[in-house]
């Protein structure tokens, strides 16, 4: 069996369960169903994500470990967004704007589960969001499958289908350190990502709608550099939010390899492949920190970093930035995918 399945504890009255995926080739997942969060991902016994233990732990999953975010990832500016002809009010989870998704987003549901036990074994979520839910317009049901293929990689395929038009763009909030979870900082890590722009944002961390040119800033993955490099940088946006909390505009069109992260002490790198238009670097700048989290570690700001996939933060302020609506009759289809090498 390349799957198993245990009780994790009681959510609001509903059982969460762990699902252990192994692709017998030294990658294994840990997967609750609530909030589809992945609590271990271990590559050549090396627990690469951070994490809490318990249950009780993520009943309060300050910095969204490990989660599905929906419906809507990063912020929506003042709430609020206009569609159709219609104003719609939001949840202010993030002082007057939105949040990934609000008070109760998809971080906080328990979703059913499916195994699908094979040589690449997959865990398929869905859960529905009904007309209403957080402001957000029309009903949705959405299926996210995790799959552990053959060469190392998780793949995250997400996908929803919706009665009416609406606002639909998730991603995954899994924090990534290389050298290991409780291993210290990602100062080290070397990162490389395809795109030439980035998306400058205001002191609430949301974009301004400016698209900006990543030459001779911290900004300019595009030749493999440090972390640490940028995190020393002067440049207001870095010295502002304390490292990068920032979407980059993400090269080419279609599912594509769109970066690399290497640990400088483990010596393991991962891929990262997407159709998406845009990726949000977030380097754990504002990491609760003294409070104990998964095999007793003490996390710190820049513990690890997210590469979290998705539709540019604010869109539907901006109508030059890629769409984040889902209309009636068409289907949200997307896939990420992390692999290790």
């Amino acid at each position: 069996m390349s799957i198993q399945k245990t009780k994790f504890g009681e959510y609001g009255g509903t059982d969460v369960y762990c699902y252990t995926l192994d692709n017998a080739k030294g990658l294994r997942a840990e997967i609750l169903t609530l909030g589809g969060i992945i609590q271990k991902l271990v590559f050549k016994d090396v627990d690469v994500v951070l994490g809490r233990d318990t249950l009780e732990e993520y009943c309060n999953n300050e910095g969204y470990f490990g989660a599905l975010i929906g419906r809507n990832a990063n912020r929506i500016e003042n709430a609020s967004f206009d569609l159709n002809g219609r104003s719609y009010t939001l949840f202010a989870n993030d002082g007057a704007n939105n949040l990934h998704g609000g008070k109760i987003g998809f971080d906080k549901k328990v979703w059913d589960a499916e195994c699908i036990d094979a040589a690449e074994p997959s865990l398929v979520l869905t859960l529905t969001s009904p007309d209403g839910e957080e402001g957000f317009p029309a009903a949705v049901d959405v299926k996210v499958t995790y799959t552990l293929t053959a060469d190392n990689a998780i793949r995250i395929h997400y996908e929803g289908i919706s009665d009416s038009d609406t606002v639909l763009n998730m991603t995954n909030h899994t924090y990534f350190n290389l050298n290991g979870h409780d291993s210290g900082t990602v100062n080290g890590h070397s990162l490389w990502l395809d795109s030439s722009f980035y998306t400058p944002n205001t002191a609430a961390c949301i974009p301004n709608g400016e698209i900006q040119n990543v030459q001779n800033t911290p900004f300019d993955f595009r030749t493999a550099k440090t972390l640490g490099e940028g995190f020393q940088s002067q440049h207001e946006q870095i010295k502002l939010f304390g490292g990068f909390d920032h979407n980059f505009a993400l090269s080419g069109k279609g599912y594509r390899l769109a970066g690399k992260l290497t640990g400088d002490k483990t010596g393991i790198a991962m891929e990262f492949y997407t159709d998406q238009s845009g990726v949000q670097l977030y380097t754990g700048n504002v990491i609760e920190e003294g409070r104990k989290c998964k095999d007793g570690a003490v996390y710190t700001k820049h513990s690890a970093l997210c590469l979290e996939t998705q539709a540019f933060p604010n869109s539907l302020k901006f109508s030059h930035f890629p769409s984040a609506i889902l209309k009636k009759g068409e289907k949200y289809d997307t896939v990420t995918t992390y692999q290790f090498i």
